[in-house]
């Protein structure tokens, strides 16, 4: 039985699809867009990997809007959700987007209750556009040679580890959470205010251990600052091919980073259908695919409207027990 909390999130993130035309007829809608430069609203600052993803989405934008422009506009701070919230509350005229990230625009509400908007109400789907494989890194000084080991010394000597994260709630948090808790282990957690301030704290050895994107780790693991453990995603990384996937010691274990884009609640469903059309020409350009490989480690996904409306019900029902259960709180 669906809780009715619950269910009222599912009803209204489903009716970001299906909502009344409120705005231009969805023949005209379909037609003419874009008809003017579209901004993207971008949970973060430049340089990181949701802002790589975008620019790189929006350097082929002309090509399939003939001519039109897609302008990045980065909003960082709190954890993504003061972009969020300046996205809610455009309007639904397709002429502001946004590129989602999962605090921003799944679990913003239960990381900070006060938060002045729902992310599971207030946006329509539109594309699921990439995952970005993670990776569970160690420091050198950590004497475990892989997972099973790592998970019998932490279970010999409880606390005794630490990890750090890009910040409390982040997806390095989370998917440290997931795995500590999925391994019946405990670690200290040592949050920093970006990915770069993660990694640099766990090369320096003032953690022993690290969640982040495969390609904000690679370069380190490489020059053998760094161990790779395990992959977040139970496929690997052929980037880094003697690294496991976490899911041969944990079975069923998966997170990757995941980016799309979605538009304020309330959009007409054929304009929904028009920009998902748009941005799924640009995610199947094999020099697209080839760049987020290339840059980020990253797979394409596209897909329909519906199926990202669905990914994000699911990361919500997947990450919001972890945070309750954890006391997770970026307010």
């Amino acid at each position: 039985m669906i809780h009715p909390f619950r269910r009222r999130h599912l009803l209204a993130l489903a009716g970001g699809l299906a909502a009344p035309a409120l705005w231009p007829a969805g023949s005209r809608a379909q037609a003419s867009w874009p008809d003017r430069p579209i901004r993207l609203i971008v949970p973060f600052g430049a340089g990181g990997a949701i802002d790589t993803l975008s620019r790189t989405v929006a350097a082929r934008f002309p090509e399939v809007t003939g001519g039109q422009t897609l302008v990045v506009e980065n909003r960082p701070g709190a954890g993504g959700t003061i972009a969020g919230l300046a996205a809610s509350r455009e309007r639904p005229d397709g002429s502001v987007l946004m590129m989602a990230d999962v605090g921003a625009n799944t679990i913003g509400k239960e990381l900070n209750p006060n938060l002045a908007y729902d992310p599971m109400t207030a946006f329509t789907p539109i594309i699921h556009l990439v995952n970005l494989p993670a990776v569970l890194m160690a420091h050198p000084s950590v004497t475990a040679k892989d997972m099973r080991e790592v998970i019998a010394q932490a279970k010999a000597q409880p606390d005794r580890f630490t990890y750090s994260s890009a910040g409390n709630g982040n997806g390095s948090h989370l998917f440290m959470a997931l795995f500590l808790k999925e391994a019946g282990i405990q670690m200290v957690h040592v949050p920093y205010r970006s990915g770069a301030e993660m990694v640099t704290a766990l090369i320096r050895g003032d953690a022993q251990f690290g969640f982040p994107t495969v390609s904000s780790g690679i370069g380190q693991i490489r020059q053998g600052n760094a161990k790779a453990l395990g992959i977040g995603n139970p496929e690997g990384t052929p980037l880094l091919p003697d690294a496991p996937a976490i899911s041969t010691v944990l079975p069923g274990f998966r997170v990757a980073v995941w980016h799309g884009i979605v538009a304020p609640a309330g959009m007409d469903p054929a304009l929904v259908r028009r920009i998902n059309e748009v941005f799924g020409r640009i995610a199947a350009m094999e020099a697209v695919k080839q760049r987020i490989f290339e840059t980020q480690a990253g797979t394409v996904v596209g897909g329909t409207p519906e199926q990202f409306a669905a990914h994000i019900r699911s990361e919500f029902d997947r990450w919001a027990p972890i945070i309750r259960a954890g006391g997770i709180r970026t307010e």
